[in-house]
C-alpha cells in the first residue's frame, strides 16, 4: 500500500469517528428540543426555538451527509435512491445549491461516496447558487452544476485530473484531492470539465 493510500484511508477513518461521535449529541439536542417545544403553551416556542431548531436539523444532516462523503465506505454495503435524496434534500433545504438525484437504482456505498464528493466539487464552482442534477447510465454517474456565475479555479479543478499536490489544498477543497484519490486508488476514471456555463463531473 502507497503512502497516498494510508493518508486517504487514514482521512476515511478520521471522518468516520468524528462524525459517529458527533451524530450523538445532535440527535440528544433533537429529541431536547422537542421536549421543549411540546411543553410550550400550544407548542409554540417562538422564533428563537425555531432557530435553533433549523440549524440543530442542518447541522445532523450536514454530519450524515459528510459520514457518507467522508467517512470509511465498504463496496458490501448499498445505499438506496429514497435515503440518498432525502440526505441531499435535508442538506441543501437552507442553502443557495439545489440538489436533484435522479438515479432510481441502489448504489454502493463507495459510488455514493464519490457522487456525494463530486456534488461538493460542484457546489463550491456555484457562489451565487444553481442546481446540479446527478444521472447514471452504464455504470457512469454524472454530476452536473448549472449556476448564475461559474467559478472554478482552474489550479483547484486540475486536481480531479492528477495534477498539483496536497500541499497546495486548504480545507475548502479537500473534497477536490479525497475524490482524486479515491478515484485513483479504486481505478474509476474521473473527467471533469468546467465551462463558463456550467460544471460536469464524469464518474466511471
Amino acid at each position: 500500500t502507497s503512502m497516498m493510500d494510508d493518508r486517504a484511508v487514514l482521512a476515511a477513518l478520521v471522518g468516520s469517528r468524528l462524525c459517529h461521535d458527533l451524530i450523538s449529541p445532535i440527535g440528544a439536542i433533537q429529541n431536547g428540543l422537542e421536549l421543549v417545544s411540546l411543553a410550550g403553551s400550544g407548542g409554540d416556542t417562538g422564533p428563537e426555538m425555531a432557530l435553533i431548531q433549523d440549524s440543530c436539523d442542518s447541522a445532523s444532516a450536514r454530519i450524515r451527509f459528510f459520514r457518507v462523503a467522508f467517512g470509511s465506505a465498504s463496496d458490501t454495503k448499498a445505499i438506496g435512491a429514497s435515503e440518498v435524496a432525502a440526505t441531499f434534500e435535508a442538506t441543501t433545504r437552507i442553502g443557495r445549491v439545489k440538489a436533484d438525484w435522479q438515479i432510481a437504482e441502489r448504489l454502493p456505498r463507495t459510488d455514493v461516496q464519490l457522487a456525494f464528493l463530486a456534488f461538493m466539487c460542484a457546489e463550491s464552482a456555484l457562489p451565487l447558487g444553481g442546481s446540479v442534477v446527478m444521472t447514471r447510465q452504464g455504470g457512469v454517474t454524472t454530476v452536473r452544476g448549472e449556476g448564475a456565475r461559474i467559478k472554478a479555479d482552474p489550479e483547484t479543478w486540475g486536481l480531479l485530473a492528477g495534477s498539483g499536490t496536497l500541499a497546495q489544498v486548504t480545507p475548502a477543497q479537500v473534497q477536490f484531492a479525497l475524490l482524486s484519490t479515491l478515484a485513483r486508488d479504486r481505478n474509476v476514471r474521473l473527467l471533469a470539465e468546467p465551462t463558463e456555463d456550467a460544471v460536469t463531473i464524469t464518474i466511471g
